[in-house]
């Protein structure tokens, strides 16, 4: 399978997936460990894949998505964007509501 073809499949069957590196247990740099605290303090479950074991998907994501850095965070197969708008949001209270409201529709 066509490697974009994977990231939109991925993209696709995660409500809200994090591309990163590492694991959420086991992030592999800073920006991916404060990403991952800030995604799992929103309580709901998430889908992750580690970057760093996919190099493939490392090298063609930025492509993709337009966006050069990661982590990268996708709700509801949207670009919501990296560890510091993540954290901006979360702070705001709008990414625990994105995440809420992604999950609830996705379920319903």
């Amino acid at each position: 399978m066509d490697i974009i073809e994977t990231i939109k499949e991925q993209i696709a069957n995660n409500t809200v997936l994090l591309y990163m590196k590492g694991s959420p247990n086991a992030p592999q740099c800073g920006f991916s460990a404060r990403a991952a605290q800030v995604l799992m303090a929103c309580g709901e479950k998430f889908a992750y894949v580690d970057i760093l074991q996919n190099p493939e998907i490392r090298a063609n994501l930025p492509k993709y998505g337009n966006w050069p850095t990661f982590p990268q965070l996708w709700v509801s197969g949207e670009l919501v964007g990296g560890s510091d708008i993540m954290t901006e949001m979360f702070e705001k209270g709008e990414l625990q509501q994105l995440i809420k409201d992604a999950v609830s529709q996705a379920s319903a």
